[in-house]
């Protein structure tokens, strides 16, 4: 049995901020590009840095579920990219057990990467943001 890699494709928004905020994930088998699991999760008031996170910790904990062993993260947050590559520090107290269970979380699998591209890249996860906030609830694709 190969080994399955996953490109994770994730967003996070909050309208206000803080304000209702929701994230969104695409999971993709980094071989074909299919589609293994997309879905909308509606957080509550947060800001959208909170928001972020809880895209990547879903993500993470997807992709884990799935039993991928590599893992690619792409996200238009270039905070949180950077945070989690180690160029920026976590100041934020209450980004920072968010951020430690991300960390936590990229260490199960045997090769994780994450970087940053422009919003343009992340329609989908965008899309899935919007449609979680519209219905103050989670929705799957």
């Amino acid at each position: 049995m190969s080994e399955l890699s996953v490109l994770i494709e994730i967003d996070g928004g909050s309208r206000g901020n803080p304000g209702p905020a929701a994230a969104g994930v695409v999971i993709k088998d980094a071989a074909d590009g299919q589609v293994l699991f997309a879905g909308g999760f509606y957080i509550g008031r947060a800001t959208n840095n909170v928001a972020e996170y809880a895209g990547l910790i879903r993500g993470l904990a997807k992709a884990a579920q799935l039993q991928a062993r590599n893992v690619a993260v792409r996200s238009d947050s270039q905070l949180m990219v950077f945070q989690m590559n180690g160029l920026y520090r976590v100041k934020n107290q209450g980004l920072r057990p968010l951020y430690e269970q991300a960390r936590q979380l990229a260490r199960q699998f045997a090769q994780f990467t994450i970087d940053h591209v422009p919003r343009e890249e992340n329609e989908m996860a965008d899309r899935l943001v919007n449609q979680a906030l519209d219905l103050k609830q989670d929705v799957e694709e």
